[in-house]
């Protein structure tokens, strides 16, 4: 068997440059060789050991990631339109299809998923019953491997179900946030707002569209957000920065009868006054999770210059890298947003 580079954890978060088997594919199966592969917020958290998943050992991370097929099973190749060279990606879960929430559209909460996950490393085997997506071979790949965070931005959106007169906070200007950011502009709201600690991150969300950005280090968000919003405070606060405080201001911030989105993964427990949800303000949470049914939206945004690519893919590092490409996001004056490993 021959041998590729993966960056692989050990006992849940110990990180490893290593040479491992390279995948071969079963009948259902297709492997790939990755061209650029991203880090996610998530896997910085499984790094530093903060993280809510019980994760396989060992596990090679990366769920963002485009590449070329180099290989597929028997059955692929009678039941799938696909060749090899094409370029492609795929969705983190695999759903099982036959589950109550299968059945209903909401694979994304599949009883019995399974995962497509490994990318970084020089090729990765795509499961059975994968959901798969062609992207367009003119696009870069440190353009499209913007689709996976792209994608879980514009579920946020939709579930944020923004109207022409509201005004918008989005807080959390990492790679969905930004992305997030960018799509809900293309809902036009009235006023569109941005929330981040890093000043860095605040200035590019103004470049993207953004009305107002506000630091909540050096200002009262929801103070700000009520003098913006003619006192009422604003009617949707979308929260994908993974702060636990972020929510309480989020809930201070909405007007009554708002809407929040939480989007973020968190390291510890939010504690929240949930009379302010009920009694005072009668609000309306929504959880987002990953992106069903929006992958297609972001090839399509990308592919079409609707959203900013190159503004967000701010860093990248050969795969041998993958330590100090993880830390860059944590220097100090360092503005990150998305990073890219390249094997």
């Amino acid at each position: 068997m021959s041998q590729m580079d993966a960056v692989v954890v050990r006992d849940g978060r110990e990180f490893r440059l290593e040479r491992i088997e390279k995948p071969a594919p079963g009948p259902n199966e297709i492997v790939i060789q990755v061209e650029a592969a991203g880090i996610c917020a998530a896997d910085r958290k499984i790094f530093s050991g903060n993280h809510p998943w019980q994760l396989p050992d060992p596990y090679v991370p990366g769920h963002e990631y485009v590449g070329k097929i180099v290989e597929m099973g028997a059955q692929v190749k009678l039941k799938r339109d696909l060749e090899e060279g094409e370029r492609i990606t795929a969705e983190i879960l695999v759903p099982c299809r036959t589950c109550w929430f299968c059945h209903r559209g909401l694979y994304q909460h599949c009883d019995r998923p399974g995962v497509c996950v490994g990318a970084w490393a020089d090729y990765l085997k795509i499961p059975a019953g994968a959901i798969i997506h062609r992207v367009p071979s003119a696009l870069a790949p440190e353009q499209v491997v913007l689709i996976e965070p792209l994608s879980c931005s514009i579920h946020a959106v939709q579930l944020a179900d923004i109207q022409l007169g509201d005004t918008v906070v989005v807080a959390g200007l990492g790679a969905i946030g930004m992305g997030a950011l960018q799509v809900a502009r293309l809902k036009t709201p009235f006023t569109l707002i941005g929330v981040d600690i890093d000043d860095g991150l605040l200035e590019i969300a103004g470049q993207l569209g953004a009305d107002h950005v506000l630091n909540p280090t050096q200002v009262d968000v929801p103070d700000a957000v009520r003098s913006l919003s003619d006192g009422r405070g604003c009617d949707i606060y979308i929260e994908v920065s993974g702060s636990p405080q972020s929510i309480t201001t989020g809930l201070d911030a909405l007007r009554k009868a708002g809407r929040m989105v939480i989007f973020g993964v968190y390291g510890q427990e939010a504690t929240v006054d949930f009379n302010i949800v009920s009694e005072f303000k009668e609000l309306e949470l929504a959880g987002g999770h990953l992106s069903p049914n929006t992958y297609a939206l972001a090839i399509k945004y990308l592919a079409e210059g609707l959203v900013d690519w190159q503004v967000m893919v701010t860093h990248t590092f050969p795969l041998a890298s993958y330590e100090d490409a993880i830390n860059v996001k944590f220097q100090a004056g360092v503005t990150s947003i998305k990073t890219l490993l390249i094997p």
